[in-house]
């Protein structure tokens, strides 16, 4: 099973969370999954679809999408994300620590804290 999701993030009447797809086995896979849900994704509360606007974030790997209705308008944000820790399955956490050491190792730009930080 993959590490990545797909989410739509969004306030309805409380702040909610919802996967719209998980298991993903590469960023890749994922982003091409956000990229169909895009134009289909409905939210979880009834509303009868008038117009659909699709703002991308400059990521390009998260976007707003705002669903005009009859009566009300809508809000959500899509966007990946990778499992990177499951208290369930520790080899989890310890895959994502190989995979960063060993894009630390490739020699192409590092992160690094100025002196004095």
């Amino acid at each position: 099973m993959g590490n990545w999701a797909v989410i739509a993030e969004y306030y309805s009447d409380v702040y909610r969370t919802e996967f719209i797809c998980r298991g993903q086995e590469t960023k890749d896979q994922a982003l091409e999954e956000l990229h169909a849900a895009l134009h289909t994704y409905l939210p979880s509360k009834s509303i009868v679809e008038k117009r659909r606007q699709v703002y991308r974030f400059a990521d390009r790997e998260s976007y707003l999408v705002v669903i005009k209705g009859r009566l009300s308008e809508w809000e959500c944000t899509l966007r990946i994300a990778e499992l990177v820790s499951d208290s369930a399955d520790p080899l989890v956490a310890e895959r994502v620590r190989l995979e960063e050491a060993g894009a630390k190792d490739s020699g192409g730009p590092q992160d690094r804290v100025p002196p004095g930080w």
